[in-house]
């Protein structure tokens, strides 16, 4: 996984480039994830290393309909040095780097059952004053958690679920 992301690194990079400059990075973001969700696909995937394949063929396949020739000759310099596979890698790097230069921190808040509009929105609130950014959340259901919420945030998570209480207590009971 990490050569992975060490080959994938130079792509992310020059996409975000392409699209700052372009002043696309929302466009870019979309076009990259829909590519990545393509080239995951098992099939895809096995598609992606017939030597029949043609590069015309690669951007017509993972190319979304609203992306710009800019985006296909991205694609096909990804065909001539054979990085096809590597697309989920560019597109959770390139995010990533989107999402530092737009100062926003990308938070998964998982809880044991769908939360309020209004819960939301405090925590939200509250994870913008933590880490002085922007805050974009995502939420799932983990019915396995009974109570509370675990946040993911990066680097950071916090596990504030019933589930989590209770293994730390059995592990302080066990020493």
């Amino acid at each position: 996984m990490s050569q992975a992301l060490t080959l994938a690194r130079p792509y992310a990079r020059a996409a975000f480039s392409i699209a700052r400059d372009a002043g696309a990075l929302p466009a870019w973001s979309d076009a990259l994830a829909f590519a990545a969700r393509v080239a995951a696909d098992p099939q895809v995937a096995a598609l992606l290393g017939n030597p029949k394949l043609t590069q015309a063929d690669a951007a017509t396949l993972l190319a979304p309909d609203a992306a710009g020739e800019v985006f296909g000759n991205f694609l096909g310099l990804l065909f001539e040095n054979r990085r096809l596979p590597l697309l989920p890698e560019i597109a959770g790097l390139y995010d990533e780097l989107r999402f530092e230069a737009e100062r926003v921190v990308k938070a998964k808040v998982t809880s044991a059952v769908a939360l309020p509009a209004e819960e939301l929105a405090t925590l939200a609130a509250a994870l913008k004053r933590r880490f002085g950014r922007d805050v974009e959340v995502e939420t799932a259901v983990d019915a396995s958690l009974i109570g509370g919420a675990v946040i993911d945030a990066g680097d950071v998570v916090i596990d504030g679920s019933i589930r989590g209480k209770l293994g730390r207590l059995e592990a302080a009971l066990a020493h």
